[in-house]
């Protein structure tokens, strides 16, 4: 059985920086693309980050481009959301996700999620 665990989150000031991370388990992480998606109260979740089976492929939304930095390490199952510039527009509940194939298109094509950890960014 999968399994997608978050942790990470947190409450932070505008302009700081958190890092969250997520381990998969129970299939062979080296075969699938991860993704990092969030979620306000009344909207549609939304992609943040994905990151290819290798790593080498990388998307982020515009939001996020140039502030988010995801990453994997295939030794230990686990990628991470290295978040800078931190601003009040990030708050939301953070998923993450493991894709059904090594790539991430479509980026909504999730397998299984983790429960969701929790950031608030206050100004």
């Amino acid at each position: 059985q999968v399994q997608v665990v978050e942790s990470g989150g947190g409450s932070v000031q505008a302009g700081d920086s958190l890092i969250l991370s997520c381990t998969a388990t129970g299939r062979n992480f080296v075969s699938y693309a991860m993704g990092w998606f969030r979620q306000v109260p009344g909207k549609v979740r939304e992609i943040v980050a994905a990151i290819s089976w290798s790593g080498q492929g990388r998307y982020y939304s515009d939001s996020v481009k140039g502030r988010f930095i995801i990453s994997r390490d295939n030794t230990k199952y686990t990628i991470d959301l290295q978040m800078n510039s931190l601003e009040p527009e990030d708050t939301a509940v953070y998923y993450c996700g493991q894709y059904g194939t090594g790539t991430y298109y479509p980026l909504t094509d999730i397998d299984y999620w983790g429960q969701g950890t929790q950031v608030t960014v206050s100004s």
